[in-house]
Order: structure tokens, then C-alpha cells, then sequence
């Protein structure tokens, strides 16, 4: 069984959130044995009698092998704290959600992400500024990232589409539960251009409580967040603080100071977020010049002996990096850098799981013969 059902058995268990699975980990030293103590073990862990029910109740009820057939079946993928596909950035924050369930793909470049958010109640000025920034940064190379709520969310995310741009977006239900339902569409196109991302399990339907919560995945998982409109009590405001306590850029579009759309967000100037007056400034001000560097490096030939060598294992087939280390004989710190810089380069695509292959329509590039 894959022991990453684990985390996802844990994550079915209300109470049990980063800061308690840390403690689970630092008291059993690894999540299998903690699923399978007894209880008389687990009451010296330091849980309540209520956390250790719900507990009870979750191992009594989840087969893990049949919840992972479930996800599989899906589509959905799930990433760990020990899983190398989990986005550094995310990572780097506090208390990060221990399990992530993606629908759709999260890749290398994705790595330079920002995520803008607003309100629901969106003006022509917020929507032409938004529509503006999302392709803008999306024709740069950019994700854009945020939460297909109504107003700003959606009209980011279908900005970045429209120029063939990647976007997430993070939900407050599970992936398989799109709110608002009028989005259903807009949410199966983000599949194919990028992701949906929750740390909610596959079933769990939104709920107000959720929004917030999942606002800290939204700016933890970007560089930066640029808030267009935002009234005084807006979630796009939660968004905005998630950002600056986790150390990452705020920018707030400047608005109209008799507009409510744009109390909240010329507040957050006020208080120090850089205010948006040239989109340009995002590149220059996040230094995010250095992805076209980066996308300009993608190469046709293997740049040394072990991309030569990666090439020749994967020829048409797919393997799992395991897979590829045996083969190749090399340590798996060595193998899982060549394939991240591979992917940066356009050569290997990861096809979910660890599991690699060749890109096939340069595949004529790559001979190494």
C-alpha cells in the first residue's frame, strides 16, 4: 500500500491539523505506526479525549487501500510534506497543509506564481485591471493563482486561459466539489491549463468556514499577491495578511476613494502593500525577469553524460524515478535534480507519481546517436 494514504487518513480526522501531525510524528516517528497504535498508546500523545475519538472513529470507518483506489480513479493526486512534487514555496510556509489533493498538474515552472484576488463585487475598473494584470503576467510565464470565486477569482483565472497561460485554483471544498457551480466549466479548463488545489478531501462540500482557512494555500503557494478590489471586510483582505505574515509581496490596486470596492484595498497601501500603478513593476519589483532566462535555456541536446543517460532509460517508455535510479545506478539525490532540470528544460514530462517521460514531439532532438 502507499504509505502517503497515511497522510490522508490523518487528514479525514477533525483536530488533527499541522501542528498536532508534527507532534504525531515526533511522538510515533512515522505516520503507518501512529495509524496503527492502540489507543493506550495514543493517550500518551497528548491529544484529547475528543481528538482520540474522532480518531477511533476514522480508523474504524476508512479502508486506506480503497480511499487510494478512490482517488485514482479520480485523477486526483495527493502530495505530502515528504513528497518532492509538493510546491517548495507552500512548503516554506507556517504550518503548511501536511496533505494537498491536486486535480490537474502542478509543474517546475509553476514555481513563479502570484495570486491575485478581489471581491466579488467587481467594477469595469476592477475588471479591466484584473483581465489586464492575469494575461500580462500569464504572457510572461507566470501562474496565476486564486480562488474561482465570483468577481475578481473567475475573471483572473479566465484572463490567464485566454492567452494559453496556467492558472490554479484553490478551493474551500474538495476538488470534486466546484463552488460557485456556475464554474464548472471555468474549473475544467484550469484541469487542463494548470490545477485545482484544496487541502479538503475528495467530498467535502463548501463551507463558509473553509474560505478563509484555504486563503493562506492562495498566498503561500505564490511569490506575491496583488488584490485589485477589495472591500473593507473582503476575504481578499485575509488573503492579503496570510501573505504578509508568510513574507511574501502584497500589491493593492490603487481605486477610487468613495468606492467601497476600494476601501479595502487603498487601506492595505496605507498600511505598506506597494500599490499597483504599472504591471510591469511586478516583473521588475519580484525580479521575475529570470523566467524568460530560464524558458530561453530550454535546450534540444542533453547538456551531460546523465541527461544522456536519463534519455536513453526512458526511449518511449515510462518510469517511475525509482525506476530510472536502478537503472541508471545512481543515487536518488542525483536522479530527482537531473529530472527537475530536465522538466525546466522541456525535455521530461513528470505524468503523475514520480513517473517520467520524454516529450515526445522533440523527441527527434534528443537522439543520441
Amino acid at each position: 500500500m502507499d504509505k502517503r494514504l497515511y497522510w490522508v487518513g490523518f487528514n479525514l480526522v477533525k483536530g488533527i491539523g499541522a501542528v498536532r501531525l508534527q507532534a504525531t510524528l515526533d511522538h510515533f516517528g512515522d505516520l503507518e505506526t501512529a495509524w496503527n497504535a492502540p489507543m493506550a498508546e495514543w493517550r500518551t500523545s497528548g491529544l484529547s479525549d475528543r481528538i482520540l475519538q474522532n480518531l477511533q472513529r476514522v480508523r474504524q470507518d476508512v479502508d486506506l487501500e480503497q480511499m487510494g483506489q478512490k482517488y485514482a480513479d479520480a485523477g486526483i493526486r495527493f502530495y505530502t510534506w515528504d513528497d518532492f512534487d509538493y510546491p517548495r514555496r507552500l512548503k516554506e510556509i507556517n504550518q503548511a497543509p501536511p496533505v494537498i489533493f491536486v486535480a490537474g498538474d502542478i509543474r517546475p515552472e509553476d514555481e513563479w506564481a502570484v495570486a491575485i484576488v478581489g471581491t466579488r463585487r467587481v467594477t469595469a475598473y476592477g475588471r479591466q485591471v484584473t483581465e489586464e494584470v492575469a494575461a500580462f503576467l500569464a504572457q510572461n510565464g507566470i501562474t496565476v493563482v486564486s480562488g474561482l470565486a465570483r468577481g475578481i477569482d473567475g475573471i483572473a483565472h479566465e484572463a490567464c486561459l485566454r492567452v494559453g497561460g496556467r492558472t490554479f485554483a484553490v478551493l474551500g471544498s474538495g476538488v470534486d466539489r466546484i463552488y460557485p457551480p456556475e464554474h464548472r466549466n471555468l474549473a475544467a479548463r484550469i484541469v487542463e491549463s494548470g490545477a485545482l488545489i484544496s487541502d479538503y478531501p475528495l467530498g467535502t462540500e463548501p463551507d463558509g468556514v473553509n474560505f478563509p482557512p484555504r486563503n493562506r494555500i492562495i498566498s503561500g503557494i505564490s511569490i506575491a499577491t496583488i488584490v485589485v478590489e477589495a472591500g473593507e471586510t473582503s476575504g481578499a483582505l485575509i488573503t492579503a495578511e496570510f501573505a504578509a505574515e508568510q513574507g511574501r509581496d502584497v500589491f493593492a490596486v490603487p481605486g477610487n476613494i468613495f468606492a467601497p470596492q476600494s476601501k479595502g484595498t487603498n487601506r492595505l497601501i496605507v498600511q505598506g502593500a506597494r500599490p499597483l500603478v504599472d504591471k510591469q513593476e511586478i516583473l521588475e519589483l519580484l525580479n521575475l525577469d529570470k523566467i524568460q532566462h530560464i524558458q530561453s535555456a530550454r535546450v534540444s541536446l542533453p547538456a551531460d553524460e546523465l541527461e544522456t543517460q536519463v534519455i536513453k532509460i526512458l526511449g518511449n517508455e515510462t518510469y517511475h524515478i525509482d525506476e530510472i535510479c536502478v537503472h541508471s545506478g545512481l543515487p536518488i539525490e542525483k536522479v530527482s535534480a537531473t529530472l527537475a532540470l530536465m522538466e525546466l528544460k522541456g525535455m521530461v514530462r513528470q505524468v503523475g507519481g514520480m513517473t517520467y517521460m520524454l516529450i515526445h514531439e522533440s523527441e527527434s532532438e534528443y537522439r543520441t546517436e
